[in-house]
């Protein structure tokens, strides 16, 4: 019973922001008041819907009308708690964040509406990402040079 508690334990902690994000070891961070928002991988999300042939597609966009992999990040990687969309032009591709109340995150994505000091959080429902709302946070952030 003892090593059930502990999985429990280990996986509650895990659940409530512990992606397996972590910064560069002996690297400084900068704190940024940033807009956070959540979103999901579903089509009000995301941009998307399914065609005729039930096939996911974007909806607007230099896309528009071809195929979407739901799910799929502007860095390629699969999107997962954790996944964060910036302005990679502010925030590059590799970027580690830590937002209290989320925990550790890496920018894998953009956005179109994502601009300057604003984030979008991954969730992995939509009412989860609508619960979240849209929060000013303090975030401590380390710009991974690649």
């Amino acid at each position: 019973m003892h090593r059930f508690s502990y999985i429990l334990l280990l996986i509650l902690l895990c659940s409530a922001g512990c992606h397996g994000i972590k910064p560069p070891r002996n690297t400084r961070y900068i704190e940024r008041e940033i807009q956070t928002t959540g979103y999901c991988k579903c089509g009000k999300c995301c941009n998307w819907k399914r065609n005729w042939l039930f096939r996911p597609i974007f909806t607007s966009g230099p896309n528009k009308g071809q195929r979407k992999i739901v799910g799929m990040t502007a860095s390629g990687a699969m999107v997962k708690p954790g996944t964060i969309a910036a302005d990679t032009s502010v925030y590059p591709f590799g970027t580690i964040m830590y937002i209290d109340g989320y925990g550790y995150g890496r920018v894998e994505d953009r956005g179109g509406a994502i601009k300057g000091q604003h984030i979008d959080l991954y969730f992995k429902s939509h009412k989860q990402a609508l619960i979240w709302g849209r929060k000013n946070k303090t975030v401590k952030i380390w710009i991974v040079s690649k």
